[in-house]
Parts: C-alpha cells; sequence; structure tokens
C-alpha cells in the first residue's frame, strides 16, 4: 500500500501537465491569449511539484556520507528548478499572455511577446538543467542503499529531463516528455520501496 500511495503522488503532477500539453495552445496570438495565460495560471503550483518525483524517494535526514550530501544537493538542484521554472510560467506565460490580450489591435505583438519569451526561456533552462542534475544527485544518494533498482528510474527521467529542456508541455513531445517523467518517477518510486524483513524460522 505504501509503494502504491508514493507511485500515485509522484505522478500525478507530470500526469496532469501531460494533459494540460495536450490542450495547449500552439501560439501565442490575439486569438488564443486568454486561454493562453489562464492556463499557465492554472499550472503556476504544478510545474514545482515535479520534484515530489524525487523529494518522496529522499525523504529521510542526509548523514554526514555521500549519499548525504548527494541528497542535500538533489533537494537544492530541486529548489533551484522549482524557482527558475516557476519564473518562466510567470514571464512567458502568464505575463506574455496578458500583454498580448491587452495589446492596442494595430500593434504588432512580436515585439511584445518575444522578449518575455526569451527572458522567460532563459530561466526555464537554468530551471530544466537543474532538475537533470537532481536526478543525478538523486541516483547517487539512493544507489548505496537500493543499488541497480535505482537505474532504469534514473536513466528514464534523465532521458525526459534532457528532452524538458527545450520541450515544454507542448504538444507532442511535451507530453510524451511528462509522461516519462512519470514513468521514471514511478520506477524509482518501486525500487526504493521499503521492504519488510522476514523472520526467519527457529
Amino acid at each position: 500500500m505504501l509503494t502504491i500511495r508514493n507511485i500515485t503522488l509522484v505522478t500525478v503532477a507530470p500526469l496532469v501537465l501531460a494533459v494540460a500539453g495536450a490542450a495547449h495552445p500552439h501560439g501565442l496570438s490575439r486569438a488564443t491569449a486568454t486561454d493562453w495565460t489562464q492556463l499557465h495560471i492554472a499550472l503556476l503550483p504544478v510545474f514545482p511539484l515535479l520534484t515530489l518525483g524525487l523529494l518522496v524517494p529522499l525523504w529521510h535526514r542526509p548523514r554526514p556520507d555521500l549519499a548525504g550530501f548527494a541528497t542535500a544537493v538533489a533537494w537544492t538542484s530541486a529548489f533551484t528548478y522549482a524557482a527558475f521554472y516557476t519564473g518562466l510560467d510567470a514571464v512567458a506565460g502568464i505575463a506574455a499572455g496578458t500583454a498580448v490580450e491587452h495589446a492596442a489591435g494595430t500593434a504588432n505583438i512580436g515585439p511584445i511577446k518575444y522578449p518575455l519569451y526569451d527572458a522567460g526561456e532563459s530561466l526555464g533552462e537554468v530551471g530544466a538543467y537543474a532538475l537533470i542534475v537532481a536526478v543525478v544527485a538523486t541516483a547517487v544518494a539512493l544507489f548505496p542503499k537500493h543499488g541497480v533498482r535505482v537505474v532504469p528510474g534514473t536513466v528514464v527521467l534523465l532521458v525526459a529531463g534532457w528532452s524538458f529542456t527545450d520541450s515544454h508541455i507542448f504538444w507532442p513531445r511535451g507530453v510524451w516528455t511528462m509522461l516519462g517523467f512519470a514513468l521514471g518517477f514511478a520506477l524509482l518510486a518501486a525500487g526504493t520501496r521499503r521492504t519488510e524483513s522476514v523472520p526467519r524460522r527457529a
């Protein structure tokens, strides 16, 4: 039951983002500005929750060893991702959508939205690469205790993390990226499940 609960906990955010990605406008225009803005407002608290997939298996006090140091690095990198990727969502999503929505009817929206895109994408890149660092650090922290069981989830998460650097949640690759995160987090949760010790018979 604990494993099922953890798998559910770590996969909810990427699955929600996958569904949102399928409905995400493919571009920002006057016609899509309202949907663009509202979607990014709704997703503002969801993107940081991707880190649950790493924080749940690391839910313990770090010890003064390599695994403990890697845990601290994973926590710090996860926080960096959450902060900077939220910046992308706020700037290139909410701010750009609001600016285009309220631009004058005769205005060229290119000079309005592209500087916000550039600023947001710079923030998003920092966040996405920080998430990759968090994945690697999580694997280092978990390997001494769980061994090769953390490898399948880590590999899937690294592939998804690399795709995430430039796919966001846009259909189709962004949606598949989120599904990859869900699969990777599920594998990691299953690989780090606690096993109850069975008492030996006398």
